[in-house]
This record gives C-alpha cells, sequence and structure tokens, in this order.
C-alpha cells in the first residue's frame, strides 16, 4: 500500500502541473482561435486569387492558347503604350471629379441631418430616405438617365418647350458628362454615411463652446466640425476612388463606348482572352489604387473612426 501511495503523488503532481500549463495557454490561444476563421478567409478568397492573378500577369499568350512561363512582356507593353497613360489620366479624371462632387454632397446632406434636424426619429426617418433609391440595382439606375438625359428626352424637351433653349444639348448623354452624373450618383451614398456617422459622433459641447465663444457659424463649421468630420471624410473617399477606379459598366453604357476607363480596358481584354495582359493591368491597378488609399492614410487617421 505504501507503494502505490507513492507512486500515485507524482502523478497526481503531473496531473497539476499540466492543468496549470493549459490555463495559461488558454487566455494566449483565444484570440489567435477568434481570428483564426477569418484569416483563413481571407488567405483564400483574397490573398489566394491575388497571388494567382500576379502569377498569370508574367504568363505569355497568343491568339488561341495560354503559356505558363514568366515574361516581363505583358508589362513592357502596358507601360509603355500612350493608349494606357491615356486610359488612366481618364480614369483619374473621373474618380477625381466624382470624389469632389460627392464630397460637396455628403458633406451638405450629413451636416444637414446630424446638426440641422433635431430629432432622432427623424434623422433615422431622412437618412432612410436617402438609401432607397439604392435599394434598385445600379444598372436600373443609370439605365433611367437615358430616357431623361437623351436628344429627345425629358430634359431636352422640358427647356426647348420652356424657350430656353433652341436645339437640345447633345452634351448630356454618351459624354463625360453622363458618366460623372452616373457615378454621383451610384456613388454619393457611399460619403454621406461615414461623414454622417462622424458628425454624429462630435461632442455638440464642442460646437456650443465655440458659439459662446464669439465663432461665427462659418468658423465653427471650419475649425471644429470639420477637423473631426475629417475620419469619416478619408473613409467616404477611399469608397468612392476604389469604386470609380474599377468600374467599368458605368463608363461603357453612360459614354455609348465613347470614353474609356481601366476597368473597361481589363474587360475588353478577357473577352478576347487575352487574360494575361488583363492580369498585368489588373496588378498595376491595383497598385495604383493602393498608393492613392496609403496617401489618404497618411493624411487622415482613420483609427479614430475605427
Amino acid at each position: 500500500m505504501t507503494v502505490t501511495a507513492e507512486t500515485s503523488r507524482p502523478s497526481a503532481t503531473a496531473t497539476g502541473v499540466t492543468v496549470r500549463r493549459r490555463s495559461r495557454l488558454a487566455p494566449r490561444l483565444a484570440p489567435y482561435l477568434q481570428a483564426a476563421p477569418l484569416t483563413v478567409a481571407l488567405l483564400l478568397f483574397l490573398l489566394v486569387p491575388i497571388l494567382t492573378i500576379v502569377a498569370v500577369s508574367f504568363w505569355d499568350y497568343d491568339s488561341v492558347r495560354i503559356y505558363p512561363d514568366f515574361v516581363l512582356t505583358n508589362y513592357i507593353e502596358l507601360l509603355t503604350s500612350p493608349v494606357t497613360w491615356k486610359t488612366y489620366l481618364n480614369t483619374l479624371k473621373y474618380a477625381v471629379l466624382t470624389w469632389a462632387i460627392t464630397l460637396g454632397i455628403g458633406f451638405t446632406v450629413a451636416y444637414f441631418l446630424a446638426f440641422h434636424i433635431r430629432s432622432t426619429t427623424w434623422q433615422m426617418v431622412l437618412f432612410l430616405v436617402c438609401t432607397i433609391p439604392f435599394w434598385t440595382s445600379n444598372i436600373i439606375r443609370m439605365i433611367s438617365w437615358i430616357p431623361f438625359l437623351g436628344r429627345n428626352g425629358l430634359l431636352n424637351s422640358g427647356l426647348i418647350s420652356a424657350g430656353i433653349i433652341d436645339e437640345p444639348l447633345e452634351f448630356l448623354l454618351f459624354s463625360d458628362f453622363s458618366v460623372v452624373l452616373a457615378f454621383v450618383h451610384l456613388y454619393a451614398l457611399f460619403m454621406v454615411v461615414p461623414i454622417f456617422n462622424s458628425m454624429m459622433r462630435i461632442d455638440r459641447a464642442l460646437v456650443e463652446a465655440a458659439r459662446d465663444g464669439g465663432a461665427s457659424a462659418a468658423q465653427t463649421l471650419w475649425n471644429v466640425i470639420l477637423p473631426l468630420t475629417k475620419p469619416g471624410i478619408a473613409i467616404g473617399s477611399i469608397f468612392v476612388v476604389t469604386l470609380v477606379m474599377g468600374d467599368f459598366i458605368t463608363v461603357r453604357l453612360m459614354s455609348g463606348g465613347q470614353s474609356a476607363s481601366i476597368g473597361l480596358m481589363i474587360a475588353n481584354e478577357i473577352s478576347l482572352l487575352q487574360y494575361p495582359a488583363a492580369a498585368a493591368n489588373a496588378v498595376v491597378l491595383l497598385a495604383v489604387v493602393l498608393i492613392m488609399v496609403v496617401a489618404m492614410l497618411r493624411v487622415v487617421d482613420i483609427r479614430k473612426e475605427l
């Protein structure tokens, strides 16, 4: 019996040590286990496709097949082509114009909802009213502009009937104007929401203190509200710029095939089965967009918003 008791003591001690080790490891492993599903999803659905596109961008191809290889021909032809630079400048033009207009609309709408509507219920109601048009398909919303802006559309017919113009305005449809208008219509909400969220977080005591200190409405807006809204502006800007840079269907429909964008160029290359060239174009576009996003993040710290 003595031998049995003595031999059982080390076993109980070892069991206790094991339990203590597990109790210490559990808090350390918990964050990794919680992040594991998201990490796996990002690896499978984000990192792997990007790496695949990068690999294909170095392959060679002809009119009928693709050759797994490592060549720089796709990038050389892409970066040395004047058409590429012209298309990128055109896409950047769309992005800048859309960003500027949506910023003005988004800031104005968000400011009105946050500071001029006192009732929280009415704020939510009006905010939902702003989102109702976005419940429909992007294609439907784009197509709805065609009978309105066309040569014999509602706008031209109304202006002619009112005697304001003598002949239809040609620039309203199938032009850069219609493309930017459609972009603003499609993506304005992506600017309104983050700015409105930032403004709702502003302590109203700061605004009252500025007014009590003798600041005018413009001074309060510029020195108090605008600096505290910068994180929301940055988030909205990232949304709008990235969406416009990668869009192709809006440019195709609203320009009538008269304008080009990087997304449309990639779509055309895919339709011609030029997958390596399309992949190289996609990699360059991704790099340009990442540079733009990093530049925005260097200007504004959006961690305050998150």
